[in-house]
C-alpha cells in the first residue's frame, strides 16, 4: 500500500457529477494525479472542464498560483472506461445512491485494479457492508463521505465497514488530510454520523409544528437569536430540500428499527407529498420569490399595545434570573396579590403542568424561557384559558427593555429546551452506540452542519442534570418515548462526570 502522503498517489474517481467534481478538485490541489471516469456521454469531459474553471478562479482570487494550476491540469486525465483506472492506488466511487449500481461498479473495479488498491465509496446513506457484499477482499473497502460543496466543506467521514482493515482506515484518513479535509472515522451504520446526528434538529421542529406550538418563523428566530444557530431548522430544511431530508429521515428511522427518538412528524410528510420541497420549488415551510429569497410568512415577534405590567408575582424563579427580572423595572412580589401576572422560569415543564403542580392561578401564569441567550429575544408561553391581557402586559414589559418577545402556545420545554435537549440526547446516544469517538462526534457536527456547538458539548453547556431533567419531564408530560434519555447522558449526569468521559 502506497503512503497516502506520497507525491506519487494516483487517485481514480468514478462519477463526474457535483460530488465527483469536488473530490477531483481537492485531490488535484492536494498534489495528486487524478483519473476520472463517468459512464455518461461527455460527462467526464464536462466535469473536468468545470473543475479546471474553478481552479482558474482560485488563481484569479490569489488563492493558487499559475504554476500550481498548470500542475493540476497536467495531473488530470480522462479514462475511457473503468479499465483506465487500473493503475490507480485508490479509487473513490461517487455515483448516485443506488445500491445495485454501486455493487456492480465495485465488482468491476475489483477485477481491474491491483490487490493493493483501496476502493472507497462516497455514499451518504448506503451501508459500506452492503456495497462490499460479495467482494473478494472486503478489507480494502471503506467509505469516504464528503459533503457538498466539497471544496468548502472541510469534513470527510471515513467509514469503517465490518471488514475494513486498520491500514485502510489510516490510509483514507491521511488521504483526506492531503485533500485539505478533516477526517473523522465513523461506524458503518444508517446515516453514518452527520446524517444521523442531524435528524433531531429537523424532526423536533416538525413535531413543534404538528403540535401547533409555534410557527416556522417563531421556531427559526428563537433558534437563531437565542441558541446561536446560523439557520433555524425549518429554513435549513427548505435549503437542503424536503425531497432530500424527508427520505433521509425515514431511512434513518427505519435503519434504527423505528426508534421513536428518530421519528419525524406529519408536517414533514405533508410538504413532501405536496411537492413543496423548499427553495427549489418556491414553497416549503416558507414561500420564495423568483430570486430564491423568502417571502415574509408571518413575524416571529409578539407586538402589543398593552401597558407594561407594573408588578410581577414571583413563582418558581432561579436566583440567576432575578437580575433580568429586576432590570425590567416592575415591582417583584413574593406573595400573590390576586391580580398581578405570575411569572415562572420553567425547565422542561409547560404552564399547565406547572399550574397543577404548584396550584397557582393558571389564567395569570406566564412561563419564561431563561435557559438560553435572552439578550435579544425572550420566549414566553401561557396555558390554555390564560388571560391574554396578562400575557400582553408581560410581553410589553419585556419589550420595554429593548428585547423582542416571541409568544408561543403551551409546550413542555418551550422551543429551545426541546430542540437543544433532543440534539444533545441524540449526540449522547451516538456516543453510547459507538458511532465515533465522543469528541469527534462534536467535531463532525460542527464542521458538517455548522452547529455552534457539538451535541455533547451542548449537553455540557446546558448542564447534564438540566438536560436530563428536560428530557425526563418531556417524557413524563407527553408520555412519548421520543424523549427517552440516552444511557450515556443518564450515567454521566448521575455520576457527576464530564459528558466526554469514555466507558
Amino acid at each position: 500500500m502506497i503512503d497516502a502522503t506520497s507525491g506519487d498517489v494516483h487517485l481514480g474517481v468514478v462519477g463526474a457529477g457535483a460530488m465527483g467534481q469536488g473530490i477531483m478538485q481537492v485531490a488535484l490541489t492536494g498534489g495528486m494525479r487524478v483519473s476520472v471516469y463517468d459512464a455518461g456521454e461527455g460527462a467526464a469531459q464536462r466535469g473536468a472542464k468545470t473543475v479546471m474553471q474553478r481552479i482558474e478562479r482560485l488563481v484569479e482570487k490569489g488563492q493558487l498560483d499559475k504554476d500550481e494550476a498548470q500542475g493540476c491540469r497536467d495531473r488530470l486525465d480522462l479514462a475511457d472506461g473503468l479499465a483506465g483506472l487500473s493503475g490507480c492506488h485508490a479509487v473513490i466511487e461517487a455515483v448516485y445512491e443506488n445500491l445495485e449500481l454501486k455493487q456492480k461498479i465495485f465488482a468491476e473495479l475489483e477485477a481491474i485494479v491491483s490487490d493493493e488498491c483501496i476502493i472507497a465509496s462516497n455514499t451518504s446513506s448506503l451501508l459500506i457492508s452492503a456495497i462490499a457484499r460479495g467482494r473478494r477482499n472486503r478489507s480494502r473497502i471503506a467509505g469516504m463521505h464528503f459533503f457538498n460543496p466539497v471544496p468548502l466543506m472541510k469534513l470527510v467521514e471515513v467509514v469503517r465497514g465490518p471488514d475494513t482493515s486498520d491500514e485502510v482506515i489510516g490510509f483514507c484518513n491521511r488521504l483526506g488530510e492531503r485533500m485539505g479535509r478533516v477526517p473523522v472515522t465513523v461506524k458503518d451504520a444508517p446515516g453514518f454520523l452527520v446524517n444521523l446526528g442531524g435528524r433531531a434538529y429537523t424532526t423536533e421542529a416538525m413535531h413543534l409544528l404538528y403540535e401547533r406550538v409555534a410557527t416556522p418563523a417563531q421556531i427559526d428566530a428563537v433558534m437563531r437569536d437565542c441558541c446561536g444557530f446560523r439557520m433555524g431548522p425549518l429554513e435549513l430544511a427548505d435549503l437542503t430540500g424536503v425531497d432530500v431530508n424527508y427520505p433521509v429521515s425515514l431511512f434513518v428511522y427505519d435503519g434504527y428499527n423505528q426508534d421513536p427518538r428518530l421519528k419525524t412528524a406529519f408536517p414533514h410528510r405533508a410538504l413532501y407529498e405536496a411537492g413543496r420541497f423548499g427553495r427549489k420549488t418556491g414553497q416549503g415551510n416558507y414561500r420564495y420569490g423568483e430570486n430564491g429569497k423568502p417571502i415574509e410568512d408571518g413575524s416571529a415577534d409578539h407586538v402589543t399595545t398593552a401597558a407594561p405590567a407594573e408588578s410581577l408575582v414571583l413563582g418558581e424563579v432561579d436566583e440567576t434570573a432575578l437580575p433580568f427580572l429586576r432590570e425590567l423595572g416592575a415591582r417583584l412580589l413574593d406573595h400573590d396579590d390576586g391580580k398581578s401576572p405570575i411569572v415562572a422560569e420553567l425547565l422542561g415543564e409547560d404552564c399547565s403542568a406547572h399550574a397543577v403542580r404548584t396550584e397557582v392561578d393558571a389564567r395569570r401564569l406566564v412561563g419564561l424561557d431563561l435557559s438560553c441567550d435572552i439578550s435579544k429575544r425572550v420566549t414566553i408561553m401561557t396555558a390554555p384559558g390564560a388571560d391574554a391581557a396578562v400575557r400582553n402586559a408581560v410581553a410589553a414589559l419585556i419589550a420595554k427593555s429593548g428585547r423582542t418577545v416571541t409568544a408561543i402556545k403551551d409546550s413542555p420545554g418551550f422551543v429551545t429546551q426541546r430542540m437543544r435537549a433532543m440534539v444533545a440526547n441524540l449526540g449522547c446516544e451516538m456516543a453510547q452506540i459507538g458511532i465515533a469517538d465522543p469528541r469527534e462526534i462534536d467535531l463532525a457536527m460542527r464542521l458538517g452542519l455548522n452547529y455552534p456547538q457539538g451535541p455533547l458539548e451542548l449537553a455540557e453547556h446546558m448542564g447534564l442534570s438540566d438536560t436530563l431533567a428536560i428530557l425526563e419531564r418531556l417524557q413524563a408530560i407527553t408520555g412519548d418515548d421520543r424523549y427517552r434519555p440516552s444511557l450515556w447522558l443518564k450515567r454521566r449526569a448521575g455520576l457527576g462526570l464530564a459528558v466526554h468521559t469514555p466507558d
